[in-house]
């Protein structure tokens, strides 16, 4: 039957939970102890770990958090030190440009992602008197661009608040260690790990422990062949007892946990799969694909007056994908176009920003780009148009400039303009 309206949902069966205070201890200590011993040396970690001013702790903890969602620790590290050598301080990151955020973002993706963090230390500057939020509550519900996660993150490594962290390495290990085989994404299953990482966080590491988590997850626990003879919590992790004991094994933990339609037990339809082991956890909704977009993209050229080559690149909107980024002219094309139609379509684009007639003879394809964004497979079809003298944009428009090539890659443009220069 169903619950009345307002009935809090039950509480899930204990197998999927952390219920013995036993051993709850003794996962501490064994994931604590490992992290000691196998950390990895990260530039955050060491300024977190010797920063004595909880400010501009919390601070260099923030950015390698902004940085770290959506891209690798490798691809983190060099614009972390760059990030933090430019501005050592949220006072000094207020006083920056947007354009020089950009600028350092580039290549790095996700574009908001930058925009927000500064905006977000104008305000802890000018509305908080340059002091940072001191609870993960406060830090989620004063700073833009600063979820659940993020605000966990802060508030646990930088002033030892004892709250737990949920990212995707961490709903890895907690599926693995609880068999969590309901869809991972959904709100139910994402509410229920986030009760688990703040039950199991320790209390007088919580910082170090929640990194130990996701330490585990990012360097043993991994998506696809998880290193489980070298995890420190393998004897806590009932995915790994169902593998050694399989199905038929009468213990009754390393079974589903034997209650009917349990919310948190992979779904009937897709049962424990032994040729999987462990990897069974976590399942995910079956991933959307993404939209096919073409975008026709023109490379202006001319002799500047020292005699390098320059290209014309002008800027995008300041809101939507890639905000306020450089790019060369481009127009998005509707699909099937043929190439004649992607050129007078180009050329049109091309006449109404310049005010200037003779572009369609000019313009010669060079070929297609692909780049792939999260959610859009973006083809680029590109072409080049060499002009004599000076040509203008109508500003009104949007702003523009010329550039040589050294300049147009430390201008802030995107990965996917550095590869239509390179492959023009």
């Amino acid at each position: 039957a169903a619950l009345p309206v307002g009935t809090p949902a039950p509480p899930p069966p204990a197998p999927h939970l952390f219920s013995d205070p036993t051993e709850v201890e003794a996962l501490r200590g064994d994931l604590l102890a490992w992290y000691d011993r196998c950390k990895r040396d990260l530039p955050w970690r060491a300024l977190a770990a010797t920063e004595p001013d909880a400010d501009r702790r919390a601070y260099a903890v923030w950015v390698s958090e902004i940085m770290l969602q959506q891209t690798q620790v490798a691809t983190v590290i060099d614009y972390y030190n760059r990030w933090m050598q430019k501005w050592p301080t949220l006072q000094a990151l207020a006083q920056a440009s947007l354009e020089e955020v950009n600028e350092l973002w580039a290549g790095l993706g996700y574009y908001s992602r930058g925009k927000r963090l500064q905006e977000a230390a104008r305000k802890v500057v000018s509305e908080l008197a340059g002091r940072m939020p001191r609870t993960a509550e406060d830090l989620q519900k004063l700073l833009p661009g600063v979820g659940r996660y993020t605000a966990g993150a802060i508030a646990s490594i930088s002033y030892g608040q004892a709250t737990g962290v949920v990212d995707g390495n961490v709903i890895r290990v907690l599926c693995r260690l609880r068999c969590i085989g309901a869809d991972s994404s959904s709100p139910a299953v994402i509410d229920r790990l986030w009760d688990m990482a703040n039950a199991l966080v320790d209390r007088s590491r919580p910082g170090d422990f929640n990194q130990a988590l996701m330490e585990l997850g990012a360097t043993v626990c991994v998506p696809k062949a998880p290193l489980c003879g070298e995890c420190p919590v393998k004897q806590h992790c009932r995915a790994q007892r169902r593998k050694l004991f399989g199905k038929p094994t009468p213990v009754p933990d390393v079974e589903d946990c034997g209650v009917g339609g349990c919310p948190l037990c992979p779904p009937a339809t897709e049962p424990w799969d032994s040729s999987l082991g462990v990897t069974n956890f976590p399942r995910k909704a079956a991933k959307k694909q993404p939209r096919v977009a073409r975008t026709a993209t023109c490379v202006l050229e001319r002799r500047g007056c020292h005699g390098a080559l320059e290209y014309l690149i002008v800027q995008r909107p300041s809101s939507g994908l890639l905000a306020g980024l450089w790019e060369f002219p481009s127009l998005p094309l509707a699909q099937g176009l043929q190439e004649e139609k992607q050129r007078e379509a180009l050329a049109d684009h091309l006449r109404a920003c310049m005010g200037w007639p003779g572009v369609a003879g000019g313009l010669r394809f060079i070929g297609e780009v692909v780049h792939i964004f999260s959610h859009i497979h973006q083809t680029y079809v590109v072409y080049s148009l060499p002009l004599d003298g000076d040509v203008t944009l109508d500003t009104a428009l949007s702003p523009s400039r010329w550039v040589t090539e050294e300049e147009f890659y430390a201008s802030a443009v995107s990965t996917a303009m550095k590869k239509v220069l390179r492959g023009r």
